[in-house]
């Protein structure tokens, strides 16, 4: 191997790199070294000065880094918007979920609920707003099970003993998590959908590997692996 690419990344993004993880060392002699994670914990990784040559975040939080100098402008990249959606585990009975009411009567039969973290997770911190507005964040409360990352609270679920158990996180965390399905998407006045961005991190110590693994990651070739894991088209 020619090195590696050191990788800060939101989890939504998770599964896209481990699918091309291959693909981009055959293409370039770099193998990816990457750590996964609630987008605010990763930028803070990153700003208190951890190696990294890309960064994959929310654009919000890449726009900003651009500003402040911790990333390079020009190499700033939408990778794709991932919205939210409500899992439950593999093979049980899938609630409706898709309106108000019905996501409601769902989250107040559930026997427990995972979900990212609720302070630094785009997915946590927006699910979170959710069960306030529909008036069961306190009623909830003792059932509620949030995890570092959605991957994270996903893997926790799906290994669960427990019945009647429900999710909610970013659908590239469900889609890539084996032993939970995605039933079905927040409802439309719910809906939170994160437009994932790469970007060059200006101290990388590998800048045109890390350029080659976001034109990949980008790239029309890896548009079938984008879509099937959860990315649309920004």
């Amino acid at each position: 191997m020619a090195g590696e690419v050191r990788l800060l990344s939101g989890g939504a993004a998770k599964g896209l790199v481990s699918q091309l993880q291959d693909r981009f060392s055959a293409q370039t002699g770099f193998a990816i070294h990457g750590d996964f994670g609630a987008v605010g914990v990763m930028r803070d990784r990153l700003l208190a000065g951890e190696p990294c040559d890309v960064v994959i975040l929310s654009q919000a939080l890449i726009d900003q880094l651009a500003r402040d100098g911790h990333v390079a402008p020009e190499s700033v990249t939408p990778l794709g918007a991932v919205k939210t959606g409500v899992a439950v585990k593999a093979g049980q009975r899938a609630p409706e979920v898709g309106t108000a009411a019905a996501l409601k009567s769902a989250l107040l039969a559930a026997s427990a609920i995972y979900f990212p973290d609720p302070q630094k997770a785009t997915a946590g911190i927006h699910f979170m707003k959710v069960l306030k507005s529909l008036g069961v964040d306190e009623q909830l409360a003792p059932r509620l099970r949030p995890y570092p990352n959605g991957a994270t609270a996903m893997r926790e679920m799906a290994q669960c003993s427990e019945s009647g158990l429900i999710g909610c996180t970013q659908v590239t965390e469900i889609n890539y998590t084996t032993g939970v399905q995605l039933i079905g998407l927040l409802p439309q006045e719910y809906e939170l959908a994160t437009v994932y961005t790469a970007a060059v991190c200006t101290r990388a110590t590998q800048p045109t590997a890390a350029a080659n693994l976001i034109r990949l990651l980008a790239s029309r070739e890896a548009a079938g692996v984008r879509a099937s894991g959860g990315f649309e088209a920004a």
